[in-house]
């Protein structure tokens, strides 16, 4: 049973900013959590690839798909109804969650950052496996 009261938008927020590191996760599940600390491998193991090898542009794979996990479980934890959420991160609690316009808000700007993010990943993709990186 969870104690504190976990904020639908906050989570949402953090998913946005911070989701590439798994700060979403330890807000709602803690520490103990295994998806968080995946997320915190793919931190690691980018800054092995840039520091410690000859990785080149797969260097950064990790922390993309990292983020681009954030920013799906962004839109996830978004558009979760408030009764759901409630009854997933908040039994127990007299204190209801009532979503607004922020969370409007940010799941625009969580698809929009993931679709561009997304795009991105594909064009590069093809640019490398097609023209062998010659458009950058």
């Amino acid at each position: 049973m969870t104690s504190t009261f976990k904020n639908k938008t906050l989570a949402c927020l953090l998913a946005i900013i911070l989701g590439a590191v798994g700060a979403h996760r330890v807000y709602l599940h803690g520490w103990r959590d295994h998806w968080a600390w995946l997320h915190c491998a793919a931190v690691v193991l980018t800054i092995l690839l840039l520091f410690g090898g000859n990785a080149g542009e797969f260097a950064y794979l990790p922390m993309v798909l990292s983020a681009l996990v954030g920013m799906l479980m962004a839109l996830v934890i978004g558009l979760t109804p408030d009764e759901k959420w409630d009854a997933i991160h908040n039994p127990g609690q007299s204190r209801r969650t009532e979503s607004r316009w922020p969370l409007a808000v940010l799941l625009v700007l969580a698809m929009m950052l993931g679709a561009t993010g997304l795009i991105a990943v594909m064009a590069r993709s093809f640019d490398l496996l097609y023209t062998g990186g010659s458009y950058g």
